[in-house]
């Protein structure tokens, strides 16, 4: 049997880590690309400049337009080969990190996340869309980032909701983990950059991820309350550094080396519904979770224990939690049947997977929370 694991080549994170990214600049050379939205350089702009001083590098400002699509990818390719970049650096949220690893190409790459609001900096895949922001498509590269920093006072000063909805994406790391172990699945660590044109075959994941996955839910629940009251004052404390670390590297290795399953997908079934437009991936996450054990069939006893969790974060677990506040059963098979296309990661379940039965899972799961959030208002 085939098995891949797949991590950055070096993690760091730290109180004003910030200030050492000229080190790690200064590794691969005397230059970077910053692909960075503005608000989010301005927000560390004083730690930039004086990384740049202390370490004596140049950070080639790029413009960023935004979205990573393959028009801004190529136009900051070109810019980096203009300037003699020796390294490409992506600061800031998902897009920003996206585009930089499209941009590198799975090379010299530092990835800086100034929020934690999901696993993607530790991964070694993108999700591309058009100029205009639609889907456009996945990409994978022969390795994960070289450098991922993190920087926990930047993270304490983001606004909580970021901190949350990570917790909300890595709630869903153990039990996908879970799952796709049972049915031995194919994770994403086996899709190099080339397997499509067959460079290499699929591969299972590890024990090593699923102890991670299991250890990152392990984490949310003896730390995530109190990391979210350190996020609300602002502050850096032993709790909030390990949500941080469950956020960013145990989900990203949780997820990547152990297996996507149901949750994932039916989030992106659910972004058929207008009203969850405006809420945050991690958001829609948790929920699609409690659906994920609903589906399964998983013990009243677990599940009350991720409900619990969530509402004392402040996590969705009903659908009008994630904006959806009426709904037909017509509109919640539709999200079941997009959940269910044949390339999506519901069939990492380690039982035969149904429209029917996903469209039902979502409507107990929506139900259930109703009546938990009831209960907790008596």
């Amino acid at each position: 049997m085939r098995k891949a694991f797949i991590s950055p080549t070096k993690y760091v994170q730290g109180e004003d880590e910030l200030l050492n990214l000229g080190y790690f600049v200064k590794t691969f050379g005397d230059s970077a690309l910053l692909i960075a939205h503005p608000d989010d350089v301005n927000r560390v702009k004083d730690k930039l400049e004086s990384t740049k001083s202390k370490f004596n590098i140049t950070l080639v400002e790029s413009g960023f337009k935004g979205e990573c699509s393959r028009e801004e990818v190529q136009r900051l390719q070109l810019l980096a080969k203009e300037h003699a970049c020796s390294c490409t650096i992506g600061l800031g949220g998902g897009k920003a990190i996206d585009t930089a690893k499209c941009v590198a190409e799975g090379e010299a790459l530092i990835i800086v996340p100034t929020i934690a609001a999901t696993d993607a900096p530790t991964s070694h895949s993108a999700v591309m869309y058009t100029p205009e922001g639609e889907f456009d498509d996945y990409a994978y590269f022969k390795q994960s980032p070289s450098v991922v920093m993190i920087d926990t006072t930047v993270i304490a000063k983001a606004p909580t909701r970021f901190l949350v909805a990570g917790m909300g994406d890595a709630l869903s790391t153990y039990f996908e983990a879970r799952a796709t172990s049972r049915s031995y699945s194919n994770v994403n660590a086996g899709l190099p950059c080339g397997v499509r044109e067959g460079v290499c075959g699929p591969a299972k994941g590890t024990n090593t991820a699923l102890a991670l996955a299991k250890f990152c839910y392990e984490t949310l629940l003896n730390d995530g309350i109190q990391a979210k009251v350190s996020c609300d004052n602002n502050l850096v404390t032993p709790a909030l550094e390990n949500i941080v670390e469950a956020n960013i590297l145990l989900s990203g290795l949780g997820f990547e080396s152990g297996g996507l399953a149901a949750a994932h997908a039916i989030h992106n079934g659910l972004t058929s519904l207008e009203g969850t437009h405006h809420y945050f991936h991690g958001e829609k996450v948790a929920f699609c979770t409690i659906a994920q054990l609903v589906l399964e069939n998983a013990a009243q006893e677990e599940l009350n224990e991720v409900l619990e969790f969530c509402a004392a974060v402040d996590l969705p677990v009903c659908l009008a939690d994630i904006g959806v506040d009426s709904y037909t059963y017509d509109e919640i098979l539709s999200v079941a049947k997009k959940a269910c296309i044949a390339e999506e990661s519901i069939h990492s379940m380690p039982f035969p997977i149904t429209e029917e039965a996903v469209a039902a899972a979502i409507v107990v799961a929506d139900q259930m929370g109703q009546k938990f959030k009831a209960s907790k208002d008596v």
